[in-house]
């Protein structure tokens, strides 16, 4: 019974990819009403090869360590991409992650250097998408890109975060689904939960996102955002993982070469960084401002 007491992560990722697949996706014959969403139980049981017993031990977290081999046949049931196939993986434990040591977090020297002379928008985030550094002309294109502000709090709770985005429902859903891929199996982390819970309390959107359990790699992608004094800006961001930093993610806005949204970002001026206090900022601290983008 002491096991049944602990959370349970994969029968969660399992039961929510399972109410998103669509029969139809999963080769299955739709044939009048369906009374519940997605697949049955027994469906998935059967096309992953194993009993439906089993399957049920798993969602219940019966059995937390299946072997990868029948991880990865549900997997290819739920249609789940290669980043999201890993996050399923890195959730078969028989044991809860351990919390991770609360740390000071320090952005390397040269990425601070690069922030100050690079001529773009670029600011570095912890894995749990707080501000830890950023140039002036990042914090040009949201007021919420400044040191000691959580992103992923910024986008739900932050109307003028909001109003940043021509299509804010898509921007928070990948949001969402790039939190969970950067903090991983870590979800019990008590600082990751505060966060969530906040979150969790304060938007139904936030509920609703976080129950479906999406993952999405940390990648680049294109955004549109209505900037309050210089219009429509169309631009590319990257995110590039910062080596031996814990996490740490440095991100970069720009727009087409000779684009009008070029032109526009051009204005914003000069760099200047700005960095979080060393004191103040932990591994696996939320922040405590209303930021992600």
């Amino acid at each position: 019974m002491e096991g049944m007491s602990r959370p349970n992560a994969l029968g969660e990722y399992l039961r929510a990819r399972r109410e998103l697949t669509d029969p139809a996706d999963a080769g299955l014959p739709v044939v009048g009403v369906r009374r519940t969403p997605g697949l049955r139980r027994e469906e998935v049981a059967t096309l992953a090869g194993i009993s439906a017993d089993y399957y049920l031990r798993l969602e219940q977290g019966r059995d937390r360590n299946p072997s990868p081999q029948v991880l990865e046949a549900l997997a290819r049931v739920f249609r789940l991409d290669t980043t999201a196939t890993q996050h399923l993986l890195s959730l078969s434990t028989g044991r809860p992650a351990a919390p991770r040591r609360q740390r000071r977090e320090v952005v390397p020297a040269g990425i601070l250097q690069l922030l100050d002379v690079i001529n773009l928008p670029a600011f570095v985030e912890s894995r749990t998408f707080e501000v830890l550094a950023a140039n002036r002309m990042a914090g040009a294109v949201s007021p919420n890109i400044r040191p000691g502000v959580n992103r992923l709090r910024a986008i739900f709770l932050d109307p003028v975060e909001q109003d940043l985005y021509m299509d804010w429902e898509q921007a928070a859903r990948g949001m969402v689904a790039g939190f969970r891929a950067s903090v991983g199996s870590d979800v019990n982390d008590p600082r990751i939960v505060q966060l969530v819970g906040e979150l969790s309390l304060a938007s139904a959107t936030f509920r609703r996102l976080w129950a479906r359990h999406d993952v999405t790699a940390l990648t680049g992608g294109s955004m549109r955002l209505r900037h309050p004094r210089l219009g429509v800006l169309d631009l590319r961001r990257e995110k590039l993982p910062i080596s031996d930093s814990g996490g740490q993610i440095l991100a970069i806005y720009h727009a087409e070469s000779g684009s009008e949204s070029a032109r526009l970002l051009g204005s914003l001026g000069a760099p200047t960084v700005a960095e979080a206090p060393r004191t103040s900022v932990s591994g696996t601290g939320t922040g405590t401002g209303t930021g992600r983008a």
